[in-house]
């Protein structure tokens, strides 16, 4: 199961944050991160809500396990991820430092505006992050350059009228035009619920974890 934390800091934004840790977990293993961006019908002050979608949702209703650890935090109300960026990165920075993990499989994943943050989050430090999947997200297709480096899995619903499937086809057209690897998957038939395919099973989890960051 997961547990509740708030990360203190005098510097920056001090996030709650949920926290998963693999069966049988080993503080003296090394594990890979998958840091969740919600989305913003989850933000405010209900932790609880947080795991309301995502990989956290299955622990919660399935008791399901995951080989890595999974730190989400929330946002605070009416705000979004685009306001925390630095803010993201020192926390990322505080997860790494205190909790025994593989720097190397670092996965940044979220939905809706979650997914538009991860976008935002990777652009900011591409150089953190193994493999990224934003979920029916908004990017800002004329930097992809900037993600040329990172392995992309998008998923989007053909249906989707909050945020439209061009938003998630024009960066996969920007980033691999200039020789990325970015790939979506169309959820035919959905609309702006394709964290309901994206996280459905363990088809995500495989596709990140055949990845590691690329040494320099």
């Amino acid at each position: 199961m997961y547990t509740s934390h708030q990360w203190e800091t005098d510097i920056h934004f001090s996030f709650r944050y949920l926290r998963y840790l693999p069966k049988d977990f080993d503080e003296n293993k090394k594990y890979p991160l998958v840091f969740f961006l919600h989305g913003a019908g989850e933000w405010g002050e209900n932790l609880e809500d947080v795991a309301r979608h995502g990989f956290l949702q299955h622990v919660r209703e399935s008791g399901k396990e995951y080989p890595f650890i999974i730190v989400a935090p929330q946002c605070p109300a009416h705000q979004y991820w685009g306001c925390f960026t630095e803010s993201l990165l020192a926390f990322l920075d505080y997860i790494c430092e205190s909790l025994p993990i593989d720097k190397e499989r670092v996965y940044l994943t979220g939905l809706s505006m979650g997914g538009t943050g991860t976008w935002m989050l990777a652009m900011a430090a591409p150089e953190r992050f193994a493999a990224i999947a934003p979920i029916c997200g908004t990017g800002i297709y004329w930097f992809g350059e900037a993600l040329v480096d990172i392995p992309i899995m998008i998923y989007h619903g053909d249906y989707d009228e909050i945020v439209p499937l061009s938003e998630s086809i024009s960066m996969v057209n920007s980033v691999n035009k200039r020789g990325g690897n970015a790939q979506i998957e169309i959820c035919y038939g959905l609309g702006h619920n394709a964290w309901d395919i994206a996280y459905a099973d363990d088809t995500l989890v495989n596709w990140f974890l055949q990845y590691r960051k690329k040494k320099d």
